[in-house]
């Protein structure tokens, strides 16, 4: 019995140490991928900008499934889908958040481009959903209102 926690410790040990010397470098693969100046943007024009898509068009084929009216602010479920061919990417916007830019997915050739979401707003707000397929940006907007304690008006 002791010579298997003797072994866990020892592998354990040497995962560490592996970590440590850089062979394994998760959070330097997760950095590079990080747009720093669309999520630290504090308007939804420099988000955009940062993003790449200045002006997007309307599109019906972006489909936002959210309540109408939220109760509670802190966890406001939302479920986008896109019917556009060739969806390689969503980005999802809150206009009125201190930094819009609430998240953006990325998918692969074939992936269904769905997404489902929680997201925390403060005030009745536009939820904006910018999709690009083709080389090309589509938006679909939503407005979601925020009730203050949950009292439905």
């Amino acid at each position: 019995m002791v010579r298997d926690r003797r072994t866990v410790l020892a592998w354990a040990g040497g995962a560490g140490a592996m970590l440590v010397a850089g062979v394994l470098k998760p959070v330097a693969a997760l950095a590079t991928t990080w747009n720093k100046e669309a999520f630290g943007a504090k308007s939804v024009g420099d988000a955009l900008k940062g993003l790449g898509t200045a002006s997007p068009a309307t599109n019906d084929g972006i489909v936002i499934e959210a309540p109408q009216i939220a109760e509670n602010g802190a966890v406001v479920p939302i479920e986008i889908s896109s019917r556009i061919p060739g969806t390689t990417s969503l980005a999802v916007m809150i206009d009125k958040n201190p930094f819009p830019l609430a998240g953006r997915f990325d998918f692969m050739d074939g992936a269904l481009p769905f997404v489902k979401i929680n997201v925390k707003m403060g005030e009745t707000s536009d939820v904006r959903v910018v999709a690009t397929a083709g080389g090309k940006h589509f938006v679909a907007v939503k407005e979601i209102k925020v009730t203050i304690g949950g009292c439905g008006g």
